[in-house]
């Protein structure tokens, strides 16, 4: 049976806004914080400095949403397994809005220009348009905009 023919999974909490709301916060290991601060200025984000140190910073995304910027010996002070190496591993990949199509292609210009990779072709669906790169420590970001008339809600 295809994936189109499968039975959707069974869900009983379904919704479009959490019962609690939470903020988010996702870790990641970089290889040079440094480095890595510059290149995300470089996108336009900003970062809280009350959350920084020789070891760390905290990126801001969204009202609730933050990246955690880690050094990779940092990092493993959170993990009991290995970190996957991510120039050669991918375990997840981060997509982020953006306002519009300009804002995506945009972003996408500023982190090649900062030293980021392509990590796949443009997708346009009409109502969705997505394009990707890869960080300067390999982690797979995307960016994309929805168009809010095909969100139901």
């Amino acid at each position: 049976m295809s994936a189109e023919m499968e039975a959707a999974p069974h869900i009983t909490n379904a919704g479009t806004e959490p019962r609690t709301p939470r903020k988010l916060f996702v870790n990641v290991a970089v290889s040079d914080l440094q480095r890595a601060i510059t290149f995300f200025e470089a996108l336009g984000f900003v970062f809280n400095t009350q959350f920084t140190d020789s070891t760390a910073t905290c990126m801001i995304v969204g009202a609730d949403a933050y990246f955690m910027l880690l050094t990779k010996e940092r990092f493993a002070t959170y993990v009991r397994k290995p970190a996957d190496d991510t120039h050669f591993h991918t375990s997840a990949f981060f997509a982020i809005t953006s306002e519009s199509r300009h804002e995506v292609d945009a972003l996408y210009a500023k982190a090649l220009d900062a030293g980021g990779t392509a990590a796949a072709e443009p997708e346009d669906h009409g109502f969705m348009y997505m394009r990707s790169f890869h960080d300067l420590d390999g982690h797979h970001w995307e960016l994309f905009w929805m168009d809010p008339a095909a969100i139901n809600g």
